[in-house]
């Protein structure tokens, strides 16, 4: 059985020479692996103190790189510790779900205007057929 490894003490790792990530619920020892990494190591020092899983599979590592990755495996994470956050939403589709919310207010509107609209009329034709 693997350690489990509380997602503070994976926070507290978080330089060039001592440095642990956490993805898909394992812990890595990524230390001795910065200089080697394809992508640097500033990539890898962006997502330490976070779930880096998405981070991870936006990449879309080869097996290869996967397979590597096994052997800097030091643990599971404690899930227990792991803060929720937010869901990260990409601003193109903050903007579509504002354009939305802009449609549903814009409907919302309709809902009290029509009838506001037919009252106005009704009011009109009853002052117009009076004053005849």
């Amino acid at each position: 059985m693997a350690e489990l490894i509380s997602f503070h003490d994976v926070a507290k790792h978080k330089c060039k020479n001592d440095c642990w990530i956490l993805i898909h619920g394992k812990v890595y020892d990524i230390s001795t692996f910065m200089d080697e990494h394809p992508g640097g190591d500033n990539v890898l020092l962006a997502v330490t103190g976070k779930d880096a899983s998405i981070d991870f599979d936006d990449v879309k590592h080869s097996n290869e790189a996967q397979e590597i990755m096994k052997k800097y495996c030091i643990g599971d994470i404690d899930q227990s510790t792991v803060p929720v956050t937010a869901k990260y939403i990409p601003p193109w589709e903050k903007e579509s779900t504002a354009e939305t919310t802009k449609e549903e207010s814009g409907n919302k509107m309709i809902v009290y205007l029509i009838p506001l609209l037919i009252l106005g009329v009704a009011f009109v034709l009853r002052f117009y057929n009076n004053s005849k």
